[in-house]
């Protein structure tokens, strides 16, 4: 099921983004691998996964310290409610 991101969740991920790109980089500069688009590419994708796996985990520990979250329903799911049961709408 998905649902929207916390506040948490983006606030911790973005962070964990910026200090993966910053190890990464520390990482390839010692094993002498030269700069270039692959290198950089390679760089994003590594910290992007860090921090998706940092904002799951954070996801993880918000529903377990909460329990789940109930869905959102639309106004068409609501408007269809209101139709079936017979009440009046607004």
């Amino acid at each position: 099921m998905f649902t929207l991101p916390s506040m948490w969740n983006l606030i911790i991920s973005t962070i964990m983004f910026f200090i993966a790109a910053w190890y990464f980089h520390l990482y390839l500069d010692k094993q002498g691998i030269p700069k270039g688009m692959t290198r950089g590419l390679l760089v994003f994708v590594l910290a992007s996964a860090v921090s998706w796996g940092a904002g799951e985990a954070v996801d993880w520990t918000q529903e377990k310290i909460e329990g789940p979250q109930a869905a959102k329903q639309d106004s068409v799911d609501l408007s269809q409610l209101l139709k079936a049961t017979g009440q009046p709408q607004q």
